[in-house]
């Protein structure tokens, strides 16, 4: 069932929302298109940071045309996904890669799948994919990682690299204005409230964010940095 809460997503002709039980204390929201023919390939998409399953409506019909069973969740934390703990003193372990991997897993067991033809993930969905592909390569034949290359399984800490993240850290801390690294910003307390409760309003704030990393905006030319210091992020 969908919350009768909130408002109906305003989704293309043959794109159904549903929430589904996946077993694992989860009531998982998703988008299914090409769902009427049982027994399609399935293909599972991933949306990314700050993003739900609705940001792949535009791709989910062209797939279906194409033969698949296309299905795009609110991950974890995500969304009308419910089930997980809320708050920011809450402990982290669910959260953790390899328990997104079991969660796909669990859901699409649930939805009939014993695997799929390619899982696609875009930005915090590309790492959770490729974990999914190394993990499970009997569920996930295929992957493609849009926005976030991996870097592959993590490998022992370099000597120095806590000091030197220290010391970037507090050089941050030390521009005029002061500046955080926004993964270290996004992980404390105030960011949550800060942008729920943004001054222009979080439909404002949200579009102006999306709008500061697209084409769209004149100003936006990345580069590559000379170098992981303070200095060059500001």
């Amino acid at each position: 069932m969908t919350d009768p809460t909130l408002a109906p997503l305003p989704l293309p002709a043959g794109i159904r929302s549903r929430q589904v039980d996946n077993g694992r204390d989860l009531s998982v929201h998703l988008l299914e298109a090409g769902f009427e023919t049982p027994g399609r390939p399935c293909v599972l998409l991933l949306h990314g940071l700050p993003e739900l399953a609705y940001s792949w409506r535009k791709v989910m019909l062209p797939l279906a045309e194409a033969g698949y069973h296309v299905i795009a969740p609110d991950q974890r934390g995500y969304g009308r996904t419910t089930g997980w703990q809320q708050g920011y003193d809450a402990g982290l372990d669910e959260f953790r890669l390899l328990s997104l991997v079991d969660d796909a897993v669990a859901l699409l067991t649930v939805l009939g799948h014993d695997s799929v033809a390619a899982v696609v993930g875009h930005d915090f969905g590309s790492p959770v994919a490729a974990w999914w592909a190394l993990t499970r390569p009997d569920v996930f034949r295929s992957i493609v990682l849009m926005s976030a290359p991996f870097a592959g399984p993590p490998a022992a800490a370099a000597p120095g690299a806590a000091e030197a993240m220290r010391q970037l850290l507090d050089g941050l801390a030390a521009l005029q204005p002061a500046r955080k690294h926004y993964q270290w910003y996004y992980s404390g307390p105030e960011a949550n409230a800060n942008m729920q409760h943004a001054p222009q309003g979080l439909h404002a704030f949200l579009r102006a964010y999306y709008h500061h990393k697209s084409a769209d905006w004149p100003q936006n030319r990345p580069f590559k940095l000379a170098a992981m210091s303070a200095a060059e992020l500001a």
